[in-house]
Parts: C-alpha cells; structure tokens; sequence
C-alpha cells in the first residue's frame, strides 16, 4: 500500500515542479535535512510512478512539470467564478473519490449537493465494468461530485450524457479544445481517449436519488502508467502548453453544476443535438455490445432520453443500458 507523502516528499515536488533541475544539496538545506534523504524520499516518490530523474552534477528533475493540487488557489479560483461557497475537498492519497463519497452516502452522513472531492492519486481507481482506472500520483485529475435527484433513480438514466457535455464546455472555455463525446459516458480528442466518466447511484425507483458522479482526466500520464491503458488515448499536455489544474477543477465544477441544473429542468431535450453534434461515432458503422448479445448499425447518436439510436436494415432502433459498450467497426 502506498502511503501519503508527507511534508518532506511534498516539498520536495513543489520544488521540483518547475521542471528545472534542482541539485540534491538544495533540496536538503531548503528542507533542512541530508541529501541521503533527499535520495530516499526521491526513490519514494519515483515507486508512486512520479517520472524523476537525475543528471550528477545537475540533480533532480521531472520528466514532464508536474501539476499539482492547491486547495487554497482552487478556493481563489473559484471566487472568480462564483459567489456561492466553494464545496472542494482535496486529498492526496485515496482509494478512490467515487467510493469516499459513496461512503458518506451510505453512512448518511450530510452531504452538502455539489460537495467536490478531488485527489492527487487513487489507489482503486475505477473505470465502467469493473476496469482499473490509471491513477499516478499528481499527473491526471480524479474527480468525483455527489448530486441528488428527488424523482428518483429513473430520473437519472441519461445523466452521463450532461456530465459529457459539462466537461466539453470547461475544455473550451479553458483550452480552447474542441473534444468529442463517445456514448455514453467518454470524452475523446482526436480519436483518442482523454477522459472516462462513471455515474453511481445511491437510493429508491421513486425516492430520493443519491449520485456520485466520477470524472477520470488525462492530463499528463507518465509513460510508466501509460503502457498499462489497452485502447488509445490522449492528454491534455499533448494538446496544450500548460495546465493549471487548480484552475481547471474550479471551471469544471461550474460547467458541472449548470449542466446539472438544466437537467434538472429540462432533462436532455435541450441536450440532445448538442451532443450529437459532438458524437464521435457520428454516422459510423458500431458494434453495440451487452453481456452476450451484439447488435450492428450505423451510429445516429442519442434520443431525447439518452439512449443510442441504431439504423439497422433501414429502420432506426434506440438502446438503453449502463453496461453496453460501443466499439467502431473496422473499415
């Protein structure tokens, strides 16, 4: 199990997050111990996947600069955006921020509607289906919100669909990136992986609804992670020069939570051709799988409700499902 880093390891990234190098002694006399510690913690952080490497004569540098997680300059950042509290909680080691919230959920605790838990690592990291979500230390954003629906589990059968279009307008509004959205929960740029979404549900068919809403984002995935991920992806330090994550948790919980409120109101009606306009698999031939059973069409995108309508043999079919999978089929 790895453990937290403490004061010492910490320092040690902000100081080497510049992604200058930073020679051993510096480091031990800004800390105020040996550069055999130095050497220890740096081992420490480098079995968290953290890409650290030393030049003798130099010291120590990152790989790729490290954007890591402030809580007082999201608090400043969101002040710019909005004149409600800022409910963002920042960990640096944990699970997994689905299963926290999901926690407090079942412990019924209180749980303020928006509350945001965000973390540097997650060491369970969990994608659909049970899939291993790749979670390195302080390189990708871990992101989950807790939600409440009070028209019940069936109210929330096309919430990914929002969650979706949430993350494309703070990646515009930021970056300036035009993403794609693959049904019915993945982000994509480029044809290529950026971003996964997993909506969990706590509650009653005609009660209360209690939601976590997981946020997986590629932002710079060391190469030691990236040999573990089967299909293809992308992140976000490929695509643009800098990122401040602390910036970037702020906006997207404000495009989160007005995505929300729409949906609230109005469901996905007024969603609807948005997406579809967004839709990666657009009039692409798919493969549409669920358990055992495999169904083939041409890709017309969502309906009103969320589900993904299909033209198989000239007619048009509409499926629903939290585990069907889309896979494009091969030219």
């Amino acid at each position: 199990m790895v453990k937290a880093p403490d004061g010492n390891k910490l320092a040690i990234l902000h100081a080497l997050k510049c992604g200058e190098f930073v020679s051993g002694q510096a480091l031990g006399e800004q800390l105020g111990i040996s550069r055999a510690a130095v050497s220890k913690h740096i081992k420490s952080l480098q079995q968290m996947g953290i890409d650290i490497f030393k030049v003798t004569g130099k010291g120590y540098r990152l790989n790729n600069s490290l954007p890591l997680l402030e809580e007082a300059e999201i608090r400043q950042s969101w002040a710019q955006l909005s004149d409600t509290p800022c409910q963002i909680e920042v960990h640096s080691i944990i699970d997994s921020t689905n299963s926290e919230l999901m926690r407090r959920i079942q412990a019924h605790q209180s749980i303020p509607k928006g509350q945001v838990l965000v973390a540097e690592m997650q060491q369970a990291g969990r994608g659909r289906r049970g899939r291993q979500w790749q979670s390195p230390f302080g390189a990708n954003l871990y992101y989950s919100c807790y939600w409440q629906l009070d028209e019940g589990m069936q109210a929330a059968m096309g919430l990914s669909i929002a969650v979706g279009l949430a993350v494309h307008d703070a990646l515009k509004a930021l970056f300036d990136l035009d993403v794609q959205l693959k049904w019915p929960n993945d982000v994509y740029l480029n044809e290529q992986k950026l971003a996964g979404i997993l909506v969990e549900l706590d509650g009653q068919v005609e009660g209360p609804c209690h939601l976590v809403i997981g946020i997986g984002l590629n932002v710079a995935m060391p190469e030691s992670a990236a040999g573990q991920i089967d299909q293809a992806w992308t992140d976000l330090s490929q695509h643009v020069s800098a990122v401040n994550k602390n910036q970037l948790v702020a906006v997207l919980t404000l495009c989160l939570q007005k995505r929300l409120e729409i949906y609230e109101r109005h469901g996905l009606s007024v969603m609807t051709e948005q997406w579809n306009a967004l839709n990666v698999h657009r009039q692409q031939g798919v493969t549409l799988t669920t358990g055992q059973k495999q169904w083939r069409g041409i890709c017309e995108g969502i309906d009103s409700q969320g589900g993904l309508v299909l033209r198989q043999d000239g007619e048009l079919k509409t499926y629903y499902g939290g585990e069907i999978s889309v896979r494009k089929e091969a030219s």
